[in-house]
């Protein structure tokens, strides 16, 4: 494992290692043990699009790991005025060990693998957020025990979040189910993908018809970053898709909620339920830390 571009890419077992390194790192961290696994390395972290959980948990993710991270802002970059992806991704691999970058297209994050000659990791596209599924897969795996055979349910906007979580579930032993209205469906690649796991994956118009017997409900916003204008379209088109107590009872008894953050409250989850389930959801947020200092320690260092 070079690189962490997608979902896709990662094979069950590279997962797994991932999530095993992370358990550990964080046990670690919690016993006060130093784990300086990339001393002397320097990871850059380009944001083309803002932040507060990226940028925080890599920062300090770099730096308990012994390394130096090296914040990227678009606006300080030459990429930002125009410079080719290839011109900057030649360049950084001769400064930097590794680059982290935030951005809209799939595209400039293979590209910046294809043309570099250091590890490249997708902190966000509009494609998908393998990061944060990481942390989730790892989240679930704590709180319930297990991975395998366990349901997971996705309620809300075939995003990139959803996209990453239909990948993640179904390699590593979980079925998952999906509701999105008509015109919000996870991208082709995945639902290619989804098709050879057969009713492992299922998707549905209504949220009532996902959760059923659901052990994780996940949701997020219905407009992310980059469609602040289609926010009062997608409030009308996802009415009846937010998580709450009714549709909570449809589920497991004991399921737990995960949500990526920032959550619009009242809108795609209640108050209610956001605060019922806040240690699982804050939690999970932590563990953003731990998983992604796992994917550097994998990526550098097989480099």
């Amino acid at each position: 494992m070079k690189h962490l571009l997608k979902m896709l890419d990662l094979s069950s077992e590279e997962i797994f290692e991932i999530l095993n390194l992370a358990d550990q790192l964080k046990y670690e961290q919690k016993h006060g043990i130093e784990h300086k696994l990339l001393a002397g390395k320097s990871v850059g972290l380009i944001f083309e699009k803002a932040s507060t959980r990226t940028r925080v948990s890599f920062e300090v993710g770099t730096y308990q790991l012994g390394g130096q991270p090296i914040f990227l802002s678009s606006k300080d970059m030459q990429i930002g005025r125009g410079e080719p992806v290839q011109d900057t991704a030649r360049v950084l691999s001769r400064y930097l060990d590794c680059i982290m970058i935030r951005t809209f297209a799939q595209s400039e994050v293979e590209d910046l693998a294809k043309y570099g000659s250091i590890p490249i990791i997708n902190g966000l596209t509009d494609f998908c957020h393998p990061c944060q599924i990481l942390a989730d897969l790892m989240t679930i795996r704590e709180f319930k025990g297990k991975l395998e055979g366990l349901k997971m349910c996705f309620i809300g906007d075939g995003n990139n979040m959803m996209n990453s979580l239909i990948v993640g579930a179904l390699k590593t032993g979980m079925s998952i189910s999906v509701a999105c209205p008509e015109g919000y469906e996870p991208h082709e690649d995945v639902l290619a993908f989804a098709k050879e796991f057969g009713d492992k994956f299922q998707m549905f118009r209504t949220p009532k018809e996902a959760v059923v017997d659901a052990d994780v409900v996940i949701t997020d916003v219905w407009a992310s970053m980059g469609q602040e204008g289609e926010a009062e379209k997608r409030k009308k088109a996802f009415d009846g898709y937010q998580v709450n107590d009714e549709l909570m009872k449809l589920a497991k008894p004991d399921a737990m909620i995960q949500h990526c953050l920032p959550a619009h409250r009242g809108e795609e989850i209640t108050e209610e339920v956001f605060e019922a389930h806040a240690n699982e959801i804050f939690e999970e947020a932590e563990n953003r830390l731990h998983a992604q200092k796992a994917v550097m320690v994998k990526c550098i260092n097989n480099a």
